[in-house]
């Protein structure tokens, strides 16, 4: 019985040893003829910021001056004091400091208006930044009578390459 279980298990290995070396032996490379090869162009939007600085005019109020306010009191406030006399002087030495002041502020800061500066200003806009992007090539080719289309990565040029895999039908 061990003899035939054997023998058996022998014949099994060596079938299946066949059979893997014919389904290895079944697949070749061979060349195809190119038809046609049609790259697959895309548009692509790659969108960018452009900037520039621009000046624009901005009306600013000129700060005004205390100096003629100062120098405007204290000689009036001198003036009055002369001008008044006994309990009067007082009052007219702050009358005269009160006039003095505004005569002063009204004198430095009478010219004091407006003034136009140019201030930057950046200004931006997004443009359009279009590219062309290959993303493959269609290749048809014929083998042995038969058209196919395949995607590629590349141009095959006149042949292609192909794998052949033959099994019967079952």
């Amino acid at each position: 019985m061990s003899k035939t279980l054997t023998v058996a298990a022998l014949a099994l290995a060596t079938i299946a040893s066949a059979a893997a070396s014919a389904t290895f032996a079944a697949d070749f490379d061979d060349y195809a003829r190119v038809l046609s090869v049609t790259p697959q162009i895309e548009q692509v939007n790659y969108p960018q910021q452009e900037c520039h600085t621009e000046y624009v005019p901005v009306q600013r109020q000129q700060q005004r001056g205390v100096g003629g306010s100062i120098v405007g009191g204290v000689a009036g406030g001198l003036l009055g004091n002369q001008v008044g006399g006994g309990s009067g002087r007082a009052v007219a030495t702050a009358a005269g400091a009160i006039a003095g002041a505004i005569v002063g502020d009204r004198v430095e800061n009478s010219n004091a208006g407006t003034f136009t500066e140019q201030q930057p200003v950046r200004q931006c806009r997004q443009v359009d930044n279009w590219q062309t992007r290959n993303n493959g090539y269609a290749v048809t080719y014929e083998y042995h009578g038969h058209t196919y289309t395949s995607m590629m990565p590349y141009d095959p040029g006149e042949r292609l390459r192909v794998r052949v895999s033959v099994a019967p039908r079952m």
